[in-house]
């Protein structure tokens, strides 16, 4: 054989059947071997399947090549040659071995440019292959993998703090007065916000905190105006045993209110902007709301609140008959020291609701300066950089943004509501260095027009981190070939907080990976019996972290599980060969179809890919003959067209029969929640009725 081909053979105790349910399927390749981010089977009505195949580069650039699979017998023999270049090519062979078992024989013709595990040469090609031949055998075997966590022992994890905070700019050599000054403050008011904010004034109290559509304030004037709300609102009766209520877009009425809320100790609950009066009613009963912060639109929801809730609007003037606004109380607040409070108040944040009625979900102070170092391990932001924070401030990761702008020093600038050019004119206008958005919200840049795009400067933007719900693949790469490679995705949710990230990198290799956990967390993949899984295998997606989860506000909802101190997200998934965390699903949105096991999202992912679709939605739905069948929404583009039996040809090319979607309805538009969430229930219940 020529020696430019490397030959690996390995026995296994696995029969051909089993070994081949993997070998056999190229897509799954990216769990088991290095490099690899994803291999996608394409649509070719004609020929040989042909794949697109994602890999880490010589220099660790991503790189994309295209396969066709030449050969193809079950069990047997497998060829995938390389498209357009001459003699690459990978055969995977499987025959009895003479001892028993089954003989695996990889030939590989070395791909020009490609990492093997970051080393070069045929004894790196070699290692390489027998490296992921052996995860595939511990798959097959069930040999538990182990939990990845980032930053190593508590001394390195220490080190590591200090050296993330440092490059950041958080702390830093400055002038003495000020750096005690800092300090005091954040040892009065602790980790809340307000001590971000108290000690961001005693730093640099002449920058600017906050820009929104009515005002701009400097760090010195927020701390004092927030002190003068906290004084105020606690001559009505408001202690550290107090409930209060904020229910504001984004805007520096909100902050204000929030910070106030935590100089006082008190818990506020975060309503979100999308709530039905109804279920304000329910929330306001259940917190025992005394106050509530809104905004004047909000009034037709609150009006019929008891008249001992005391209503203040967030913004002034306001045409409310009798209303007290938050400037005229501030104008009109008692002078005097204000003393620490007693206790560290919490911040409720309500869940998505997309599932039913939103549960109160209480988060602590973050736990020092491991919660901070952790979000800035993975997002590459500075001191002093400017901020647009357009995710809604009242969720986990608009709040999050917030809260770690403030050992920043940033510059936020807020926006009651989003609007994709008026985002882009905000970037142009204020140079903002970092946007921190929802998925659905760079959709809506992406959908401008081409010369509505040009008309605004966005090049200082070095940051667009986006969290809150799945990201397509065909999202995340179109915002990156259009606006360059500064696309972070967040994963997490509202009790574990912030569980994996992917940056740049990780999404051009593998767009819908949701990437490695940040410094001093863990991700673990469980089982239903709660034991690890092997690396590969799907199962339950379970994180720790230092960002404490105090439970729900009312006490008829369970809390998730938590096991060896990891808590359960309630999604599916499994990690891949390089520690990747990829997203299958929602735990309750796996179907049973004539006994497979299916989830909707690799169907959305192809069915995103399509040009024509603009928004696509999939979910589980009873069927009588396979128990459960799919069942596709979609919005498409303006113009397009497309049709039923297309979509269910496609998507029976890329994936297996089950994963067909027996009912095909367009829409024009998806139901979506105020944070861009699909709410999917909606949607089963219109196949359903």
């Amino acid at each position: 054989m020529p020696s430019d081909y490397v030959t690996v053979e390995v026995v296994a105790d696995h029969p051909c059947s089993a070994l081949w349910e993997v070998l056999g399927q190229p897509e799954l390749y990216p769990r088991f071997f290095r490099g690899l981010g994803t291999i996608t089977r394409l649509s070719n009505n004609t020929g040989d399947p042909h794949y697109s195949i994602s890999a880490v580069s010589a220099g660790g650039h991503p790189a994309e090549y295209l396969g066709r699979l030449v050969t193809n017998r079950p069990e047997e023999k497998l060829v995938l040659a390389g498209v357009g270049e001459a003699d690459s090519w990978v055969s995977v062979t499987l025959s009895e071995a003479d001892s028993g078992g089954t003989k695996i024989t990889v030939v590989l013709a070395k791909p020009q440019g490609v990492e093997f595990g970051g080393q070069h040469g045929r004894t790196a090609i070699q290692r390489w292959v027998r490296e992921g031949l052996k995860r595939i055998d511990d798959y097959l075997s069930g040999v538990p993998d182990f939990p990845i966590t980032t930053g190593g022992s508590a001394a390195g994890l220490q080190r590591k703090i200090l050296s993330t905070l440092v490059e950041a700019g958080v702390v830093e050599a400055s002038h003495p007065i000020r750096g005690l000054r800092q300090l005091s403050r954040l040892r009065r008011w602790g980790f809340t916000v307000a001590g971000g904010y108290a000690s961001a004034a005693a730093r640099n109290p002449d920058n600017i905190a906050i820009i929104d559509d009515r005002t701009t304030l400097t760090f010195a004037e927020l701390y004092d105006r927030s002190q003068r709300l906290a004084k105020a609102i606690a001559e009505m009766g408001v202690d550290c045993q107090a409930t209060v209520g904020i229910m504001a877009r984004n805007h520096s009425g909100f902050v204000q209110a929030a910070i106030a809320c935590a100089m006082i100790g008190c818990d506020a609950v975060l309503f979100n902007t999308g709530l039905a009066s109804r279920q304000i009613e329910q929330l306001v009963d259940r917190h025992d709301i005394r106050v509530l912060f809104t905004d004047d639109e909000f009034e037709p929801l609150v009006q019929y609140l008891p008249p001992t809730v005391r209503r203040i609007s967030t913004i002034s003037p306001t045409d409310i008959e009798g209303r007290t606004t938050l400037d005229e109380l501030i104008e009109n607040a008692p002078k005097g020291h204000l003393r620490a409070p007693e206790r560290e108040g919490l911040l409720i944040v309500l869940t998505s609701g997309t599932t039913g009625t939103p549960k109160g979900a209480k988060r602590a102070t973050p736990a020092g300066w491991i919660s901070i170092a952790a979000m800035l391990s993975v997002l590459p932001l500075r001191a002093e950089d400017t901020m647009l924070i357009s995710a809604p401030i009242f969720h986990t990761w608009g709040l999050g943004a917030l809260q770690i702008s403030t050992p920043l020093r940033a510059t936020v600038v807020l926006q009651d509501r989003f609007d994709p050019e008026k985002c882009l004119q905000a970037i142009d206008e204020h140079r903002v260095t970092a946007l921190m958005a929802v998925p659905i919200m760079l959709q809506r840049i992406l959908n401008l027009p081409a010369k509505v795009r040009a008309k605004y400067d966005t090049s200082s933007l070095r940051i667009v981190a986006s969290s809150g719900s799945a990201m397509p693949g065909s999202l995340v790469t179109e915002f990156m070939d259009t606006f360059g490679d500064i696309l972070y995705n967040f994963y997490g949710s509202t009790e574990v907080s912030q569980a994996a990230t992917a940056g740049p990198t990780d999404l051009r290799v593998a767009p819908t990976t949701a990437g490695h956990p940040p410094l001093g967390s863990t991700v673990a993949i469980l089982d239903r019996d709660g034991l690890l899984v092997p690396r590969g295998a799907v199962g339950r997606i379970f994180v720790g972290n230092e960002q404490p989860f105090h439970g729900y506000t009312a006490d008829t909802d369970e809390p998730p599980e938590v096991k060896d101190a990891l808590m359960d997200t309630g999604d599916v998934g499994y990690l891949d060969a390089d520690g990747r965390l990829f997203v299958s699903g929602r735990d309750d949105e796996m179907i049973i179809s004539g006994g497979e096991n299916v989830f909707p999202r690799p169907v959305e992912e192809a069915l995103a890919a399509l040009p024509q679709v603009a928004e696509v939605a999939v979910v589980g739905v009873p069927d009588q003959e396979y128990g459960q069948r799919l069942a596709a929404f979609i919005v498409p583009k303006p113009g397009a067209r497309l049709d039923p039996a297309m979509v269910r040809s496609y998507i029976h090319q890329r994936l297996s029969r089950f994963s067909v979607p027996r009912d095909v309805t367009f829409l024009t538009r998806l139901p979506r929640n105020t944070t861009g969430k699909i709410l999917k229930r909606l949607l089963v219940d219109r196949v359903s009725h």
